[in-house]
């Protein structure tokens, strides 16, 4: 098998030859890449070399999307693996084994409080051993993911001025470019006042990188490293993951279902009433406290 090229390069290629060859509109191109790039992002970057494996972890993650956006990922996999077998860049098609399969509503994945603090602990280990720039701007990163459940995609596209300290809160834009404001718990209000201190004041970005923001494989790759220092697999944590952990621990200890949609910046209620099932035994045990029968 030929080595697999770089994810920009693969997918920059594929798509100027739906431009030149098949005379794509515009918008067709621009959703393509955009929902190559985010599996990319993903797959932390291997979209070129991914297997049939890597295709149903991908398709797992996509249950809360519609069914036209769905069918616009399948193609957009297919005919990007298609064209990486016709140049001769790899001889199969993985996105094939996701063809025909429906998709569900994967319960979340979630971290244990335990394996949270593990996190935290690695994280102050890193401040205390190796301090820097570096240090700090993760821990803003994963105090902003954990504590506030922000999306991957809104963290490292942060302006800026969206937190403004003492002001407890951030102005975060959303899926459907929404605006909400985001509460910020005071150690991540530290960690941001921190980050700021390193941040150029003409920058227009948080968490800057070159002339844009940090990448979000960039920021996948940082997870996975913290974890693998707070000795958790690298294989069970993501940015999703984390934000899966803020909702359910935020379930655990009372947060209204309503008050948690307006945070996590869901359109419907239904998706977040996932965390439910997560946080089940939480409720049963709730039942059977409350309720007069509970007992019996």
């Amino acid at each position: 098998m030929t080595e697999p090229l770089s994810d920009p390069r693969a997918i920059a290629l594929f798509l100027d030859m739906l431009a030149s060859e098949r005379g794509a509109a515009k918008n067709t191109l621009l959703a393509y890449g955009r929902d190559l790039e985010g599996a990319s992002a993903d797959l932390s970057g291997r979209l070129a070399g991914a297997r049939d494996a890597d295709m149903e972890r991908l398709f797992a993650g996509w249950g809360e999307l519609s069914p036209a956006s769905l069918s616009r990922k399948r193609s957009a996999l297919r005919r990007f693996f298609a064209f990486l077998v016709a140049e001769g860049i790899r001889p199969d098609n993985p996105a094939l084994v996701i063809a025909g399969v429906k998709a569900g509503r994967p319960l979340p994945k979630t971290l244990s409080m335990e394996e949270v603090d593990r996190l935290f602990a690695a994280l102050d280990a890193d401040l205390a051993e190796r301090p820097g720039p570096q240090a700090v701007r993760l821990k803003a990163l994963i105090e902003l993911l954990y504590g506030s459940g922000l999306r991957a995609t809104e963290l490292v596209a942060l302006p800026r001025n969206a937190i403004r300290p003492p002001q407890p809160f951030a102005i975060v834009r959303g899926k459907g470019d929404k605006e909400r404001m985001v509460p910020l718990s005071p150690a991540a209000l530290r960690a941001v006042e921190a980050q700021l201190q390193l941040v150029p004041k003409e920058s227009r970005y948080l968490f800057p990188s070159g002339k844009a923001y940090l990448s979000r494989v960039r920021l996948y790759q940082l997870v996975k490293a913290l974890a693998a220092r707070a000795g958790i697999s690298p294989e069970r944590i993501s940015p999703h993951v984390l934000r899966h952990a803020f909702a359910t621990h935020m379930l655990e200890n009372g947060a209204d279902l309503r008050a948690l949609q307006t945070l996590l910046g869901h359109a419907d209620i239904s998706t977040t009433e996932r965390y439910t099932h997560v946080d089940g035994a939480r409720l049963v045990a709730t039942v059977k406290s409350l309720h007069p029968l509970g007992d019996e």
